[in-house]
């Protein structure tokens, strides 16, 4: 709580003052003290009821009772082994405050999400840190207790719930998805039941996810991530995008995956939680926590890629098509398009006249064909010129003498 609460305070003093206060009216109790001799408070069932009725009016919800169970054999109080993991989630939230990432009411520990199947898989912490850039984040907290497996399967677990449906969802797509379990990549993550419980994250994808490594060494932080890297890379890693201009595409289709980053407790405090402490699963430096969640290689630059993809195929087939652009026989001239319909569509090629020549070779054609039907009209319609008169210069008796020899 003095982490969370006062993160610049050198002492803690305000806190344990405030904290004892509390004790005196039954509002919380120490549950443990740890080996730095810093103590683990919890509330009492009086406290936790106070507690719900300040805060759960606020919309913030308050995390589970820590119940007093004892050994009834050894009168031990049971359960304080938890006291450690507690503390490093609470530090690794004020350490997120510090940096300004999620105001100190905006986290939440041990918040559920229940599959179909029934399993709860409870979140370590979730931030909320809109101002930030971190509309919202789960996060895991392990100090190595966990086999690396298990977190695969923390992992697989928060990427099945991202694919669930929203209780409202119509019945068509309930059916298709139940029938076609693939069929919810198709569906909007408007209409998935995350989406009811957290913000839109602002990026592609699901719910971001932290694992965030506590009192362990780099070697066995390293061994871990790479288990997670390859048992997980189903549930975190992007796709190729299912394009017509798939070698020219090289942005990654995010829209499925859940963005997993990993860093080290030891790191946020030395360095800030602001700092290039974070290392994205599919990436080789650390960055910043917004940079390491955003996808520079996402859906924008597939959008621009699509574009240019686009325009350089629409400048190829347009020279292609220039290519085969018929040429007039007579004059060299290329055709136009108009010509060009006309000469190959089944419905006007019949009319085109001759298919090798152009369209003003064509219109000339025409022209002669309809001056030659005209002329010939025009002389059929003509009548025909009188036959000469037989010439009276002729002798009677020579023409007598021409009718009586053919006789």
């Amino acid at each position: 709580m003095w982490k969370l609460t006062r993160p610049d305070n050198q002492h803690d003093k305000l806190t344990r003052d405030n904290l004892l206060d509390l004790q005196d009216h039954h509002l919380v109790r120490i549950e443990l003290a740890r080996e730095d001799q810093r103590q683990v408070w919890v509330l009492t069932k009086r406290g936790h009821g106070e507690a719900k009725k300040l805060l759960e009016p606020k919309d913030i919800r308050v995390s589970a009772l820590r119940e007093e169970k004892y050994d009834p054999d050894t009168g031990q109080l049971l359960g304080v082994s938890y006291g450690d993991h507690a503390a490093a989630v609470t530090t690794t939230a004020a350490e997120l405050h510090r940096a300004g990432i999620g105001h100190r009411l905006g986290f939440a520990t041990e918040i559920p999400h229940r599959l179909t199947d029934g399993y709860v898989q409870r979140a370590d912490l979730v931030v909320r840190a809109q101002a930030a850039g971190v509309p919202v984040m789960l996060l895991e907290i392990d100090r190595r207790t966990e086999d690396a497996h298990d977190l695969v399967h923390k992992l697989r677990r928060c990427w099945q719930w991202g694919r669930l449906l929203a209780p409202d969802t119509d019945k068509h797509t309930v059916n298709l998805v139940r029938s076609q379990p693939g069929a919810i990549e198709d569906v909007s993550h408007e209409k998935r039941l995350w989406r009811r419980v957290y913000p839109p994250t602002g990026r592609e994808g699901l719910v971001p996810l932290a694992f965030v490594f506590a009192d362990t060494t780099e070697a066995k932080v390293d061994n871990t991530v790479k288990v997670l890297k390859e048992a997980g890379r189903r549930y975190w890693a992007p796709r190729r995008y299912g394009t017509y201009y798939r070698e020219a595409i090289m942005a990654k289709d995010y829209s499925q995956a859940v963005p997993v980053v990993v860093t080290t407790l030891e790191q946020l405090q030395e360095h800030g939680a602001d700092a290039a402490v974070w290392r994205r699963l599919g990436r080789k430096d650390e960055q910043t926590l917004t940079d390491a969640l955003d996808n520079p290689d996402g859906d924008a630059l597939y959008h621009r890629q699509y574009a240019r993809a686009e325009a350089e195929d629409e400048r190829r087939r347009a020279a292609e098509r220039e290519a085969r652009r018929p040429v007039c026989k007579r004059y060299g001239t290329k055709f136009t398009d108009q010509r060009w319909e006309e000469t190959t569509a089944h419905r006007t090629a019949w009319k085109a006249g001759d298919l090798s020549v152009c369209g003003d070779c064509h219109t000339d054609d025409v022209a002669r064909k309809k001056a030659a039907v005209e002329a010939a009209r025009l002389q059929a319609a003509t009548p025909p010129e009188p036959e000469p008169e037989p010439e009276h210069d002729q002798e009677p008796g020579k023409l007598r003498r021409l009718f009586r020899r053919r006789g």
